[in-house]
């Protein structure tokens, strides 16, 4: 598989309970992937197993066209993955700055240059903080630096999070609800946010999200799973017009 990130009739139990169901998704380099579906209906379960948090039973599981399946989570950002979380998950008495730059940890220098202050730990840090700061600016952080996280609003404190991720230098960040517990304001600047990553970074973005605006007017593409299988792919207005869709999840008003 040559997708940028893709799983081929993936498999998750607990115990008797099939979370997922031989799904599969494939997510060409530089898109906007949607994956929707009712609560309960796998996706975070599916989200994990991409990002080797969760062990699948069965299928399979590429990036890059290679498999991941025998990977751990902690390895996946030294293949160019990062990912965000539903719920936020910041170091709340730290700076914004420090915040984004836990992000950047694979690309600190080795432990001897870092004991020994070496010219080239050190311009490596002045890059890294640089870097930093560049994210902040692009997400619109830039005042918000030197305050502590746990001061900033809740729709700051979601960019934060997307900023850190984006300090690892991805390839593909994967975005679990992004917008969950936004107020309208918020949803529509996360929402540009998002597109500017995929266009002025080139990062592929697969996003789990309840938000139908959102989700209607970022993705290129959208996959919808239903107790824990495969339901139907297309593009927005495919799956805004899918009967089977319409039915499990979306309703009449919202596919109007």
């Amino acid at each position: 598989m040559g997708a940028m990130l893709a799983c081929d009739k993936v498999t998750v139990r607990f115990g008797g309970v099939t979370a997922c169901s031989e799904v599969s998704l494939e997510v060409g380099e530089g898109r906007i992937v949607g994956l929707i579906g009712p609560n309960g209906a796998g996706k975070t379960t599916l989200f994990n197993v991409l990002t080797r948090f969760q062990a699948q039973d069965s299928g399979r599981v590429y990036c890059g066209g290679k498999s991941i399946d025998s990977r751990k989570c902690h390895e996946m950002v030294d293949l160019g993955m990062a990912r965000t979380f539903q719920n936020i998950n910041l170091f709340g008495e730290q700076s914004t700055l420090d915040n984004i730059l836990v992000g950047a940890h694979r690309l600190c220098g080795g432990p001897l240059g870092n004991i020994f202050s070496l010219p080239a730990a050190r311009r490596r840090e002045r890059e890294l903080v640089a870097r930093a700061v560049e994210i902040a600016e692009m997400l619109r952080l830039g005042d918000e630096l030197d305050n502590a996280v746990k001061n900033l609003p809740y729709g700051h404190q979601k960019r934060v999070e997307i900023a850190r991720a984006l300090a690892a230098r991805p390839r593909v960040v994967l975005l679990d609800e992004p917008v969950a517990g936004c107020n309208d304001e918020e949803t529509a600047e996360l929402r540009e946010f998002v597109r500017r990553i995929s266009r002025e970074m080139g990062i592929t973005i697969v996003m789990v999200e309840h938000d139908m605006s959102m989700v209607m007017n970022v993705c290129d593409y959208i996959y919808v799973i239903n107790f824990g299988a495969n339901l139907a792919e297309g593009t927005p207005a495919e799956v805004r017009a899918n009967p089977a869709v319409i039915k499990a999840y979306l309703g009449e008003e919202a596919a109007a």
